[in-house]
């Protein structure tokens, strides 16, 4: 479907939101131009390639395969003729701090045989969890994930459904309502942790990732996640769309109120009719936009947010298979504190001595993605953003040394001497590499108070020709909320054209 004006619009940033909006866009039969400022499209989906190892940059949890296939579908193509997923069983393996394992997959049964074995009186309270799950997913995503909350009447319209759903109560004091184990509330809370959020703060609606993962699957894309990101690109480039890399831009321009273009950091001024910004939103407002251009977005405004927890990775390959280890695909290792250490990240923001960790062996199920004989990980801890008092330069070696000491005494036997490349990324990558304000992994936090009309908005409240898809904007974080945001994107570009037509 085209429209009957096209425009020149220029997508900053090739995270999944920057090229979900830009093929949307692109088949509306807008010229678009995607700038990317590294060698690689992805944003945090960046790939890296070392010594015959294929390491995922970031985002390795895929859910919501259906947003994949409408994006597709709008062009008249078929995912699985750019995209392999494979689903995954278990979705995790979750570790107790004491090596005991539970796994949960779409298999109401299984989930219930496993939840027996910690607390058979909690199957009951799961079941009414689940149950309840459903009306949040069908409040907070079908209905309001791809809507945008451009006007406070739009937020005053759902306060009543957001109070019958409880989304005053955290993901923790919502889910404990059900379940009484500890372990147990820690393995159905953790969720917001894949968004950058703290279960204890983060509003009850994103118990529907749950849900979204029960009813859809968690599933792997054969070759690793940086090829839906080059599948996305393939299409985006067969629709007309022009890719620019090492392009990083220095300034949006605006003039007489509405933004005119980019400048990059060459110098170079490309010109626009509309903008949309894929980069962080706080930077976006507080970096790109000169202050004197801004009334609403003020500096003081975006300092004012409060912005996610920031992560340290560790990438490395291994020259042994380390498949005689009772790990899965997916991987959460739980410490021995859970509300202390996330007070500790979030609130007191201090590197703790104990750590919770993500730790992803995709050679498990995707062999190539190493050398013949070799696996292939990533070990992600949450960490606090640059708000807090540490020197990464002094810190990282350290705390990679922790993690690695840990891994090798518990789940992978005399690692250290099998890893034979490595390399890892702390806050201070997601700052001056990503751009992230604070070094946030995921932008503004999901807090009700950060949500929907509260959130910085897709359509920007400075400039109307000014639009902003990813983490940062509503809905939020996550490859089912930064596509939602590109959804919202194109339809608000494509009725604003429909009504000037």
């Amino acid at each position: 479907m085209q429209t009957t004006m096209k425009k020149k619009i220029i997508v900053i940033g090739s995270g999944f939101g920057g090229l979900g909006a830009a093929i949307r866009l692109a088949v509306q039969g807008h010229d678009v131009e995607l700038f990317e400022k590294r060698d690689k499209l992805g944003g945090r989906a960046y790939v890296y390639e070392q010594d015959g190892f294929t390491f995922d940059g970031g985002p390795t949890v895929i859910t919501a395969p259906f947003m994949l296939d409408e994006l597709f579908a709008l062009a008249g193509k078929k995912t699985a003729d750019y995209i392999t997923l494979r689903p995954l069983h278990p979705f995790y393996r979750i570790f107790n701090h004491e090596g005991r394992a539970f796994d949960y997959n779409d298999n109401p049964e299984f989930t219930l045989g496993q939840i027996a074995k910690w607390e058979p009186a909690d199957r009951e309270g799961y079941t009414k969890f689940i149950a309840t799950t459903k009306a949040i997913f069908e409040k907070g995503f079908v209905e309001l994930s791809d809507k945008p909350f451009l006007n406070f009447t739009d937020m005053l319209k759902v306060v009543p459904d957001l109070l019958r759903l409880q989304s005053h109560k955290s993901v923790y004091t919502y889910v404990s309502q059900f379940i009484k184990n500890d372990f147990l509330r820690q393995v159905f809370s953790f969720h917001p942790l894949l968004v950058g959020g703290n279960p204890f703060q983060t509003t009850s609606i994103y118990a529907l990732i749950h849900y979204l993962e029960r009813e859809w699957g968690v599933h792997y894309a054969m070759g690793g996640t940086g090829t839906i990101v080059a599948g996305l690109a393939k299409l985006f480039t067969e629709l007309g769309g022009t890719i620019r890399l090492n392009a990083e831009i220095d300034e949006i321009l605006v003039g007489h109120r509405r933004v005119t273009g980019v400048r990059l950091k060459s110098g170079e001024q490309c010109s626009a009719d509309i903008v949309v910004s894929n980069a962080d939103v706080s930077t976006t407002y507080r970096t790109l936009i000169p202050e004197r251009h801004r009334r609403t977005w003020t500096d003081r405004k975006v300092d004012r947010l409060t912005h996610s927890m920031s992560l340290f990775v560790l990438y490395f390959g291994t020259n042994r298979r380390y498949t005689d280890t009772n790990l899965a695909h997916h991987n959460i290792i739980l410490g021995p504190r859970y509300r202390e250490l996330l007070a500790d990240i979030f609130d007191r923001k201090i590197l703790a001595e104990d750590f919770s960790l993500y730790l992803h062996m995709p050679t498990l199920t995707d062999p190539s993605l190493a050398p013949e004989g070799h696996e292939a990980f990533y070990v992600l801890s949450p960490v606090p953003h640059l708000g807090a008092d540490i020197d990464w330069k002094k810190t990282g070696p350290e705390y990679r040394d922790r993690i690695v000491r840990f891994l090798s005494e518990h789940y992978l036997p005399d690692l250290e001497k099998h890893i034979v490349t490595e390399h890892y990324i702390d806050p201070t990558h997601f700052r001056d590499t990503l751009n992230s304000h604070l070094g946030a992994a995921f932008s503004v936090a999901p807090t009700l108070t950060q949500s929907a009309w509260f959130r910085p908005h897709n359509r920007s409240e400075e400039f109307d020709n000014l639009y902003i898809v990813g983490a940062g904007t509503h809905p939020g974080a996550g490859l089912p909320g930064v596509l939602s945001s590109a959804k919202i994107v194109g339809t608000l570009i494509g009725e604003l054209e429909r009504d000037h037509a």
